[in-house]
């Protein structure tokens, strides 16, 4: 099948990908933009996973101040250039970290941030409720509530407030698949007046 110039650009402006990335995306899935994209996604978060080994040593500060100046919020988020840093998709995404954290008041950045003290707590509450059942049937409600503990604590786990149907983890995906580096967030700081 004969990929067209149109087809090329067209899906560069839609991915921020590569010309040539566009070009081999489009061939492999016979011309389909969508199906193209999702090769693109694969490809790039191959890519950026790979790049592990990487320091984030360059980034960006994202602010938030609430209506009213009684809320504001800090994010450093990290990535491996400062052309990366500078670009509008990632300074976007600081502010929209910024404008979650101010919304959803999470604890950690990750699960590897909580305190085991928190968590054995956090156990001991669960089984407090439990009651009397089998050992494996406990086991798993205790990995639920964990889970769910998680979820609500710490942010890389937490819905997105602008859109319930991705995590912050996804945003960090999506956005090291697009700008072809690895992106971490590496703290937060969330005042509030009177506290």
């Amino acid at each position: 099948m004969s990929i067209t110039v149109e087809q090329i650009k067209a899906l560069r402006e839609k991915t921020g990908a590569g010309m040539m990335d566009c070009k081999e995306a489009l061939k492999e899935s016979d011309g389909d933009t969508e199906k193209a994209v999702v090769f693109l996604r694969k490809k790039g978060l191959a890519d950026v996973s790979g790049r592990s080994h990487k320091t984030a040593s360059e980034g960006t500060v994202g602010c938030y101040i609430h209506a009213g100046s009684k809320l504001g919020v800090m994010v450093e988020v990290n990535c491996e250039t400062d052309f990366v840093a500078k670009g509008e998709a990632f300074q976007t995404f600081a502010k929209d970290l910024a404008m979650h954290v101010a919304a959803t008041n999470p604890r950690w950045v990750s699960r590897d941030e909580v305190p085991e003290s928190v968590i054995e707590s956090e156990k001991e509450i669960i089984m407090s409720d439990v009651g009397y059942k089998p050992p494996n049937i406990v086991e798993k409600i205790v990995e639920g509530k964990l889970n769910k503990f998680f979820k609500e604590t710490c942010l890389v786990d937490q819905q997105f407030v602008k859109d319930n149907n991705l995590t912050i983890t996804d945003l960090l995906g999506d956005l090291g698949s697009k700008v072809g580096e690895r992106i971490v967030i590496k703290r937060f700081s969330r005042f509030v007046v009177g506290e």
